[in-house]
């Protein structure tokens, strides 16, 4: 059995509607307050109370910041956004955030998750203003409040024991929204890098509120693994968060289904996915390692090449991609654009991903990425040659010393 979390964020999403749909879930809010007390901040206080949204009971997160901290929290979702920014929030470099929550004394899959939100929000932000992500200054994803609610969606995923992460089509209203930058585009340029980068579907609503917020869809689009409609699930318990305002018409919640998957034989807990193939016979071998390469970069979840013989003894190769719903039509246009195949063909398959940890070891100084699994680490080839060749060590030593640290991790 493996635990599962579907997010319906049909309403939208925002990181303390998330937060709250998962304590609603029933994760353990001791195990949320341990993790932000292992930040060392303080000037917040954070209670949960039980309201009403177009009839549905759900749970708001009510997050209260000391104004002496220059930070004011008005509700991530669907405000009236009058005064919003009123208020100078604070430019945080990104690399101060992210080392805040590597100084923080959190279990590994918490503060590791939490940084990859936050790497990721540098990446997008540094795309959005045309600046190395490194020296990006994040303005309402850096708040303090947007912090807590990144670090506690990560330990409340935890405390659940959550492996597998999907969520539905996300919601995004139109026109234009104020924010620290000034007017921008509805939904803001941050959420649409981020719904591109992980090719997520949308819905779009009539309305010019800012149903969807950056810290939400960067979470989602971060620790989910894909987008489309609720997967086969034992379902356990579900929970519902609720966003500031309360708009006529539709409850302003996003709702989290956790559940049970069970693996086994086909047709028990397996995840549909699409065999996409093409088989060529005219291209070379440093073009099938770049278009292995550019299917995995579109979505694919692996992507591989077999030698096949074809008609008249003609040596060929068929190329492998495999892939969700979502990745689907990427996937088959770079297949074909660059192998300049004349067709491809799908089925639909079952998977059964394993529970794996990613993690990172350090090596004199080098930072060494691991995959942790069932009596398992896989070290990072790339990582771990770029470390020998800067230490003058033998790869295999580099490897095995990883290997060596990612066990004690996982212990």
């Amino acid at each position: 059995m493996t635990r599962a979390v579907w997010f319906n964020c049909c309403a939208g999403v925002a990181g303390d509607m998330m937060l709250a749909s998962l304590i609603d879930a029933g994760a353990d809010r001791l195990a949320v307050m341990d993790a932000w007390g292992a930040l060392g901040v303080d000037r917040f206080a954070a209670t949960w109370e039980r309201v009403q949204r177009c009839g549905v009971s759900s749970l708001w997160t009510n997050m209260a910041i000391d104004d002496d901290a220059h930070e004011q929290h008005h509700g991530d979702h669907e405000d009236d956004h009058k005064g919003d920014h009123e208020n100078e929030h604070p430019h945080r470099p990104a690399s101060d955030v992210i080392g805040l929550i590597e100084a923080a004394n959190l279990p590994v899959p918490i503060g590791d998750n939490a940084v990859a939100v936050y790497r990721r929000l540098a990446e997008v932000e540094g795309a959005v203003h045309s600046i190395n992500p490194d020296d990006v200054e994040l303005h309402e994803v850096g708040a303090l409040d947007s912090i807590l609610d990144v670090v506690g969606v990560c330990a409340a995923l935890h405390s659940l024991g959550i492996e597998h992460i999907t969520y539905s089509p996300i919601a995004v209203g139109h026109g234009t929204v104020e924010t620290a930058h000034g007017t921008l585009p509805n939904p803001v340029p941050a959420v649409s890098h981020l719904l591109a980068g992980a090719m997520a579907s949308t819905t779009g609503i009539d309305t010019t509120m800012e149903l969807s917020t950056p810290t939400g869809v960067a979470l989602l689009t971060v620790l989910g693994e894909a987008c489309g409609p609720m997967p086969s699930l034992t379902v356990t318990s579900t929970g519902f968060g609720a966003g500031t305002g309360d708009p006529e018409g539709r409850p302003n919640v996003v709702q989290a289904i956790v559940g049970e998957i069970t693996a086994g034989s086909p047709g028990d807990g397996g995840r549909p996915c699409h065999l996409v193939e093409a088989n060529v016979d005219d291209v070379t071998g440093e073009v099938l390692a770049h278009t292995i390469a550019a299917l995995i970069t579109a979505g694919a979840y692996d992507a591989w090449a077999t030698p096949i013989v074809m008609k008249k003894g003609r040596p060929a190769h068929t190329v492998h991609a495999l892939c969700d719903d979502s990745g689907f039509d990427p996937v088959r246009r770079v297949m074909i654009a660059e192998t300049g195949t004349l067709g491809v063909r799908a089925t639909t398959i079952e998977r059964w991903p394993q529970q794996r940890l990613d993690a990172t070891v350090e090596i004199e100084g080098h930072t060494i990425g691991v995959k942790l699994g069932a009596g398992r680490v896989k070290v990072e080839h790339d990582d771990a040659r770029a470390a020998a060749q800067a230490l003058g060590r033998p790869l295999r030593d580099v490897i095995s010393l990883a290997e060596q640290l990612g066990r004690a991790l996982a212990d």
